[in-house]
């Protein structure tokens, strides 16, 4: 996701890349370069150090962004985060107290709510009338080096919550209602994970 960011901020006038965080410093030097030569780091201390910073976008693996969206809060950045902005209820509150605390915005990313195909489908579905039962059945199917990426994922966060969210969202939407229950079932259908990978 922190590729695909970076690609579209380098394209929107208005923004002004500070420079590329990554772990890996060949994908870090590699972007950098697709990109015209971004200064790199190899944390986001380092970068938040390396000169004035307006805003951070946090795009790693779910364990990783509590602790990263609490340092550029501290700094008195504005963050955009990827879902979900921590991995409990209580982490998530404090991080929205600090940012309010600090006078600072906080956007969690959730696409579906602006990508212009899902907006006409919400839009056209609200015209067929209020459904009583929506059901949705996930399976996150991957191979090669896409299944490697979503086993690391799968270390801390389900496929329900990567993407079942997102549907759960799209038909709140389309009824312009709050759900009464959401009820969720996982099996794991793979030897190589613990997480369940079906829901």
């Amino acid at each position: 996701m922190g590729t695909s960011h970076a690609r579209a901020y380098h394209q929107l006038d208005g923004f002004e890349i500070a420079g590329l965080v990554s772990r890996q410093p060949e994908s870090r030097e590699r972007l950098s370069k697709e990109l015209g030569g971004y200064p790199t780091f190899s944390s986001l201390g380092e970068a938040l150090a390396s000169g004035p910073v307006d805003a951070v976008s946090v795009n790693t693996y779910p364990e990783t962004h509590e602790v990263l969206v609490e340092e550029a809060l501290s700094k008195g950045c504005h963050v955009f985060v990827e879902k979900p902005l921590a991995l409990t209820v209580e982490a998530s509150q404090r991080l929205v107290d600090l940012a309010r605390n600090r006078g600072l915005k906080m956007v969690v990313g959730y696409i579906l709510r602006v990508h212009p195909a899902w907006e006409k489908f919400v839009e056209l579905a609200q015209g067929l009338g209020k459904p009583l039962v929506m059901r949705m059945n996930l399976n996150q199917q991957s191979s090669g080096a896409s299944w490697e990426g979503h086993k690391k994922l799968m270390l801390t966060t389900s496929p329900i919550v990567d993407c079942g969210v997102h549907y759960v969202d799209v038909m709140c939407q389309m009824t312009r209602a709050r759900p009464v229950r959401v009820h969720a079932v996982g099996a794991r259908l793979s030897p190589e994970v613990e997480m369940y990978n079906y829901g």
